[in-house]
């Protein structure tokens, strides 16, 4: 396995984002692109529900209940694929609720599987090429964030995310590939001449 097959992007959709709320949707992508996606079929005692949450991400209680597979086949599957790997989450707070919530609802530890900040990957990501290139280290993290926030702001132009669980990893998926580039760029400008 590679290095990069390690870092997984992850994303759930909820009912809302309320105490009881609980996962409607999951989605991750690894580095190398191999994804999977599922909507979730809640137990009957998941009974939260928020219309504005409806509004957001456009799926129907009906829906996942028609369509989704049973939450516990769901988390089965997500630590039989994902144990092992680096997790990494836009709203790590948030998604390891949902991700707790699904382990737990399915008789699994629920710290099973860990979820970081997709920022670390980015950043870890652009430090690495950095580091390689002999960057002064006193300049990583300045370096990092600057790289970071100019892939930020070309995502932005995309438009807003689309509040779909595979779509926005493969958008984090996306920026992270970006940062990289960006970071080889700074290396190649930056090299001292000879």
């Amino acid at each position: 396995m590679s290095e990069n097959q390690d870092i997984v992007f992850l994303d759930f959709e909820a009912s809302s984002l309320g105490k009881e709320s609980y996962p409607i949707e999951v989605a991750w992508v690894f580095a190398s692109g191999g994804e999977e996606s599922y909507l979730i079929k809640p137990p009957d005692f998941w009974t939260d529900w928020d219309p504005a949450a409806e509004a957001t991400h456009r799926l129907t209680r009906e829906e996942i209940i028609s369509e989704g597979t049973p939450h516990d086949d769901v988390a089965r599957r997500m630590l039989k694929v994902l144990a092992g790997h680096s997790l990494y989450a836009t709203a790590p707070s948030w998604d390891g609720q949902w991700l707790s919530k699904l382990l737990r609802g399915a008789g699994l530890p629920r710290h099973a599987l860990r979820l970081e900040d997709t920022d670390v990957a980015h950043a870890n990501a652009i430090i690495k090429i950095l580091r390689g290139a002999g960057i002064a280290e006193s300049d990583h993290a300045r370096l990092a964030k600057d790289i970071l926030a100019q892939a930020r702001l070309k995502d932005e132009d995309q438009g807003d995310p689309a509040h779909r669980a595979l779509a926005d990893t493969k958008r984090e998926l996306g920026i992270w590939r970006d940062v990289q580039i960006r970071a080889h760029e700074y290396v190649r400008s930056h090299k001292p001449s000879a």
